[in-house]
């Protein structure tokens, strides 16, 4: 199977992609390819619960129920238009009648910019009129995370409302470690540097460095402790900053899945694993068995150690750090459970203890 890159144009085509204003339709075109598929290969099976969203470009399917023909849907014809069989869980199969070419979208990021285009004009229209020189492209990108797809859209409306914009200059400090937390943060332009001093390294640990559409502050917010960083302008730049409260009730609270330690255990049955965030001393003092151990303020620098075809579940002594990672890993598109209660209410620990 073979890709090219996408030509806006073809995107057009379709419904309702046709309807997209032009920054969520080129934001669209950025994330998907056209594929090829060979003749007598399937594109998906009946039954199917896939959270996929398949355009036909060029070729011919064969649509079947129980490996019976029930129809055909031809490349430029209107049927074509829509998308193949959209139903959930598939009522049909869809073979290729000759070799074809298709896109594939991810239902929910499909399903977030429909919403966003049909209910964001509003906003921007008022950050508009506050005189701020306000871009999409930020907006598109953050609507682009998983995290936003679990997120009501009129929290997504209330978000960008209720953000303020700050102007920055190269050298500023945004964030200092040790404070207390009060904002998140969006980058709208420019790029920052995330730092982390240690008691070997007061110069500090390079972290991340982050650019537009990418957000930061949320550890202490979530975790009521203090900047475990220090984030510095590396060039001029705008950021967007949303307050603690808003944070806490329009983003992180439909964010989060928390889960007792009967369900923990049953999503690591089917292959999902435990991480723990807290100090490496803490988890060798007391852990569960197959525990993957990366200590939250660790857990930006360590994500490419981690698989996100694999669920985690998070845990810390009480919640409140695991919290704080799950966030971070739910932001970025991976499975992310909260263990209730922390460790403190699990059985090993109440062993331990008596």
């Amino acid at each position: 199977m073979t890709e090219r890159p996408l030509n806006l144009a073809i995107l057009k085509t379709f419904s309702p992609l046709d309807g997209l204003k032009a920054e969520n339709l080129n934001a669209l075109a950025r994330k998907i390819h056209i594929r090829e598929l060979n003749a007598g290969r399937l594109l998906f099976k009946e039954g199917d619960t896939e959270k996929r969203t398949f355009y036909l470009v060029t070729g011919t399917v064969e649509l079947r129920a129980n490996d019976k023909l029930i129809g055909t849907v031809r490349a430029g014809s209107p049927e074509a238009r829509a998308a193949l069989a959209p139903a959930l869980p598939r009522k049909f199969s869809a073979r290729a009648a000759d070799d074809l070419e298709y896109i594939m979208i991810d239902s929910d990021l499909l399903d977030v910019l429909l919403t966003w285009d049909q209910t964001g004009q509003y906003e921007v229209a008022e950050l508009h009129s506050d005189g701020l020189d306000v871009t999409g492209d930020w907006m598109t990108t953050l609507l682009q995370t998983k995290a936003f797809h679990r997120i009501p859209p009129a929290n997504i409306q209330a978000i960008f409302m209720r953000m303020q914009r700050i102007n920055y200059r190269a050298g500023d400090v945004v964030i200092k470690q040790g404070t207390e937390g009060d904002y998140f943060y969006v980058v709208v332009a420019g790029k920052c540097i995330v730092n982390r001093e240690t008691p070997l390294n007061k110069e500090g640990i390079k972290l991340a460095e982050l650019g537009s559409g990418d957000s930061f502050g949320e550890e202490a917010l979530i975790a009521e402790a203090k900047r475990n960083a220090t984030v510095t302008m590396s060039t001029d730049g705008t950021l967007m900053r949303l307050g603690k409260s808003d944070f806490q009730t329009l983003l992180n609270e439909p964010l989060l899945q928390w889960v007792d330690h009967e369900k923990a255990k049953e999503i690591v049955a089917r292959g999902g694993k435990w991480l723990d965030v807290r100090l490496p001393s803490e988890f060798q003092n007391f852990r569960i068995d197959d525990a993957v151990n990366i200590p939250l303020y660790f857990i930006r620098l360590k994500l490419n150690a981690l698989d996100k075809k694999i669920p985690y579940v998070v845990c810390c002594d009480t919640g409140r750090r695991s919290s704080a990672a799950a966030y971070i890993l739910s932001e970025r598109g991976f499975e992310a459970y909260v263990l209730k209660d922390g460790l403190a209410g699990t059985e090993a620990a109440r062993a331990r203890r008596g």
